[in-house]
């Protein structure tokens, strides 16, 4: 068996033409992609205004909540409520795209929450006393210091859709997923087996590559050593070099 999964892998007719292994991997990473940056968009801010005023925590408690709600139910339900509505392919993939959309808000919003909530108030307090404005302390403070988790987030966002874009195959979003369900509806396992290979090391590859982005992106001085810096309030001076570990401590 695993010979014919190997030689299915490898053959050239599997990776050319719409429906080859090359047109279904854009097509997932493309979905992936689209969803979870409409999650930036949509939970990022709104984890900003939660966190910075202290309102609204309902809502993070509501999008987890929603997580629970299963999956696959919601794209049948969507697929036949939207569907119908909708012209040509869309039909389709509008659906599938609203309801990963619903799977990958929570994480991102929970997340850039938390890293807002975990920042310690004399930070802030210190912002506003050198009278930095409310928009001016959401960007320059709470945001590069709630930074490791909002990236955790979308990390986390990302993997869950690339996970469940598979299952959208169903109702005919496409990706990789079509794989499983054409190779288990014409009893083509070897396509079946590779397909959920190729989701797995899709999404090694993509938490990889999003692991090195976080790398670079979060200051040294607060990745995990230095966030405990941050959070136990000893770092004066300017707020937004909280973290810095080229900026000395008070003593």
């Amino acid at each position: 068996m695993i010979e014919r999964i190997w030689a299915w892998l490898i053959a050239s007719s599997s990776w050319v033409g719409p429906d080859g292994i090359g047109a279904r991997l854009g097509e997932h990473v493309l979905f992936s992609v689209v969803v979870v940056a409409a999650a930036i968009v949509v939970g990022v801010p709104l984890g900003l205004w939660i966190g910075h005023l202290g309102r609204g925590r309902w809502l993070i408690a509501a999008a987890n909540a929603a997580r629970a709600v299963p999956t696959l139910g919601l794209l049948f339900a969507l697929a036949l409520w939207v569907g119908p509505h909708i012209p040509g392919r869309w039909a389709f993939v509008v659906p599938s795209l609203v309801a990963l959309l619903l799977l990958a808000i929570p994480p991102v919003l929970a997340g850039t929450y938390a890293g807002v909530e975990a920042i310690d108030p004399a930070v802030r307090d210190a912002a506003r006393a050198m009278g930095m404005s409310p928009l001016r302390v959401i960007r320059q403070v709470e945001l590069p210091n709630a930074m490791p988790l909002v990236l955790s987030g979308v990390r986390s966002a990302m993997l869950q859709v690339v996970a469940t874009a598979t299952i959208a195959a169903y109702v005919g979003l496409g990706g990789l997923g079509r794989f499983l369900v054409d190779g288990l509806a014409s009893g083509n396992y070897p396509m079946t087996a590779g397909g959920a290979i190729l989701v797995a090391a899709l999404a090694l590859v993509i938490d990889a590559v999003l692991a090195l982005a976080q790398r670079l992106l979060v200051p040294a001085g607060l990745r995990e050593g230095g966030r405990e810096r941050i959070a136990s309030g000893r770092h004066t001076g300017n707020p937004a070099t909280a973290g810095d570990p080229t900026v000395s401590p008070a003593r």
